[in-house]
């Protein structure tokens, strides 16, 4: 028979068993709060990088999948269109745009910069995207971003974005195609650093917002460092800051070409960050400006 006080040094190891218990369980649910809140962290950061990485060689790494993500069967898009921003003080007509040689970047195509003189900043542009996906009208408006306006026809009358393909696509936080890597092959390790071999200047401001048909430049995390590659937002933006330049809208003939991108699913997709290069190719033929 078991003596006082062997009964109560095994009730004291019973109870030292419960608190380690306890604690290892408390221990075990704050992991678990933790890494929600690192996920949530990690999605939002992965989209946000996602843009600033554009046209730039710290884009984030990641091996290649085997196989393509399955497309996105519960894939919610907005229908309602976002408004165009409207600046809250004309720029002047015209203005000069700083265009920049830059030696950085990949440049696999060559060519000449734009004219950054007597640059209009207002009236519009109507350019046709000629893609293997369907054709994506958009129209380009001076006032809001006379620099990338100019700079986007230039490349276009010299055929840059010829043969080109949109890289990567974004199904969740930010719905939207990003296109105008010249490099772009469909790796998601390599995709988004080729740019024209210039940088223009930012033209950003705080009344922009983001979100179904509008049209957008891609860029660094530098100031002034867009070149050729630009986004296409076809639904929601979330979290995403007034930090680039809005130059223009998407029709909505354009609008469904990119809804039924966005349904065929995103193939190797970064795990970082969930985007990757669309499952149904989006390759640029020819663009028509007029």
């Amino acid at each position: 028979m078991a003596t006082n006080q062997q009964r109560r040094e095994a009730a004291k190891r019973k109870l030292e068993r419960q608190l380690e218990r306890r604690l290892e369980q408390q221990k075990r649910r704050r992991m678990i709060g933790a890494g929600v809140v690192g996920v949530a962290v990690l999605v939002v950061a992965g989209v946000v990088v996602w843009i600033v990485s554009a046209n730039s060689g710290d884009s984030p790494t990641a091996a290649p999948s085997s196989s393509a993500a399955p497309p996105p069967t519960d894939l919610q898009i907005p229908t309602q269109r976002t408004a165009l921003p409207k600046r809250s003080k004309a720029l002047p007509n015209p203005t000069t745009c700083d265009f920049k040689a830059d030696t950085t970047g990949k440049a696999p195509k060559k060519v000449n910069l734009p004219d950054g003189k007597n640059v209009p900043s207002t009236g519009t542009v109507n350019v046709t995207l000629k893609s293997t996906a369907g054709d994506i009208p958009l129209t380009l408006d001076r006032a809001l971003a006379p620099c990338a306006v100019q700079s986007f026809v230039s490349l276009a009358k010299q055929n840059f974005y010829n043969d080109t393909m949109c890289h990567r696509l974004g199904t969740e936080g930010l719905q939207m195609l990003q296109c105008g890597d010249p490099s772009a092959t469909g790796d998601p390790t390599q995709d988004g650093q080729g740019g024209p071999g210039y940088t223009m200047p930012d033209e950003a401001f705080p009344e922009i917002k983001y979100g179904r048909g509008i049209l957008a430049m891609a860029k660094t995390q530098a100031p002034n460092s867009g070149g050729s590659q630009f986004f296409m937002v076809y639904g929601n933006a979330d979290g995403l800051p007034a930090d680039y330049s809005v130059f223009g809208s998407i029709s909505d003939e354009g609008l469904k070409v990119l809804d039924a991108v966005a349904k065929a699913g995103i193939a190797n997709p970064n795990p970082q960050d969930g985007t990757g290069a669309p499952t149904k190719q989006v390759k640029f033929t020819g663009v028509t400006v007029s």
